[in-house]
């Protein structure tokens, strides 16, 4: 697979930092532009828009004082949600709900939600059951299979596990999910 190639599933298969960076670009850009602005109005003689830039410094060296400590903590608690908003994107993998399939010829990437659909359909053809009886969560490492046997009707735990592993055998998926089945206590009145 050449290097294009995987740039492209990388991109695919992941998602982008740039919203969250220009969010924060553009609010540092206004802080510092109104920030110019004020100091402009100053040097010129002209009044303040909204405060002086040394009332404001002189105010954030004497903080505590003059702030009532409920907006205080307030004040702080949001600040530190959005750092924590900011340090979660930094941070964590960004993966979108998709995989890739190996072939040497063309990137394929598979959305979650399809994959789950052609498993969940070779799990009810293994159970024969109907389609409302059995639902399939796909995520980056692990397939579930959650199935509602019929009323009176004894399923095979194993049997349904072998035909979704085989599905996701023919499949090739990237990274290759692990499977796991669950079969309801209550059953469903068969039709």
């Amino acid at each position: 697979m050449s290097r294009l190639t995987e740039r492209i599933l990388t991109r695919e298969s992941h998602s982008s930092r740039a919203p969250l960076s220009v969010v924060a670009a553009i609010l540092i850009t206004m802080l510092a532009v109104y920030g110019l602005l004020e100091a402009i109005l100053r040097a010129v003689g002209q009044p303040p828009w909204l405060i002086d830039p040394l009332t404001a410094a002189d105010r954030l060296s004497r903080l505590p004082d003059g702030i009532s400590p409920v907006l205080l903590g307030a004040i702080g608690v949001l600040l530190f949600l959005l750092g924590l908003v900011f340090l979660g994107h930094a941070v964590l993998p960004g993966r979108r709900a998709r995989h890739t399939i190996a072939d040497p010829r063309v990137a394929i990437v598979v959305d979650d939600e399809v994959i789950a659909s052609a498993l969940a359909r070779r799990a009810r053809l293994a159970a024969g059951v109907t389609r409302e009886q059995v639902m399939v969560v796909v995520s980056a490492r692990t397939v579930q299979v959650n199935v509602r046997p019929t009323s009176g009707i004894r399923l095979s735990e194993s049997h349904i596990l072998a035909a979704v592993e085989a599905e996701l055998a023919d499949m090739a998926l990237e990274p290759a999910p692990e499977v796991t089945v669950k079969l309801s206590g209550t059953g469903v009145i068969g039709v």
